[in-house]
């Protein structure tokens, strides 16, 4: 299976950070957001992945690009370690890009991998999401799609002062941690919403897909849905995942993502909570 992560977005919510640089190149911790979502599908057992980009993302390549200059300083300094995770970082995967030439929707990046998925299934990952489980998110959504055998998409159950914020589905339960997907809302009211699950960023989609983006109508700011192409599919499942998904929409939540990761990491956990308790006594 090849995966496509849309990285296209402009970033306006984190201006003046991303005037210059692409949001999904701000780092989370001690990575850029992107790394974490290409690791997430080698993890999968994606050895092929598109990245969609737009005017201004050219570094999002040379992040993953070889860096010869680099790698001879590192090289000659001795520094092996460091030598060995930069190029672990161009050695992960097989990995191309397309522009989507004009801002007009997640569904109309979608459809500019079309040429290159080839009629078969295909994975996508929004490129400024990071999932974080013991079982890669994507491996367990590819796991559900093959039972299923239809376009699967993950949620998650979200707090009801967060539904706003997200994609809600409406559907009925199928199993355990799978519902047959009714109808998918675009950010209801909590009074409005169907349900508490949430779309996460992460889908299975069949290539029946490309047709459907083709029929659908612009909505608010001629942009192109893919949610729209997804209510015509014949069926369409969702998959409650096991896991936690940090989605680096604002500021805050970036924020709020570096410091859980951060709290993973055994090299730091210990003085960035000591860090963090000074600053609270200190009332800042």
């Amino acid at each position: 299976m090849k995966a496509v992560i849309p990285a296209a977005g402009l970033g306006t919510r984190f201006l003046p950070a991303t005037k210059a640089q692409p949001k999904e190149m701000l780092p989370v911790f001690n990575k850029p957001t992107i790394q974490y979502v290409v690791e997430e599908a080698v993890s999968s057992g994606i050895d092929d992945i598109l990245i969609i980009t737009g005017k201004g993302k050219r570094s999002i390549e040379d992040h993953f690009d070889r860096s010869f200059e680099l790698e001879y300083s590192l090289r000659n300094s001795g520094k092996t370690e460091n030598l060995r995770e930069i190029e672990a970082i161009s050695d992960m995967a097989d990995i191309y890009y397309v522009r989507q030439k004009k801002q007009k929707g997640l569904g109309d990046a979608i459809s500019t991998a079309k040429n290159h998925i080839d009629g078969e299934p295909f994975a996508v990952l929004l490129g400024d999401t990071i999932a974080q489980s013991k079982v890669p998110c994507t491996k367990q959504l590819m796991d559900a799609f093959y039972k299923c055998e239809a376009s699967t998409i993950a949620i998650e159950r979200v707090p009801d002062e967060k539904i706003e914020r997200y994609g809600i589905i409406k559907g009925t339960q199928f199993s355990d941690s799978v519902y047959k997907i009714e109808d998918m809302v675009e950010k209801p009211s909590f009074q409005e919403a169907p349900s508490n699950l949430a779309i996460t960023g992460r889908y299975i989609l069949v290539p029946e897909i490309f047709d459907h983006i083709k029929d659908v109508k612009p909505g608010v700011g001629g942009e192109i849905q893919l949610t729209d192409a997804m209510r015509s599919l014949d069926a369409v499942y969702g998959y409650v995942f096991d896991g936690k998904i940090y989605d680096i929409g604002n500021t805050f939540e970036w924020l709020k993502s570096s410091i859980e990761i951060a709290l993973m990491d055994d090299n730091v956990r210990d003085e960035l909570k000591q860090y963090l308790r000074e600053c609270l006594s200190k009332g800042n």
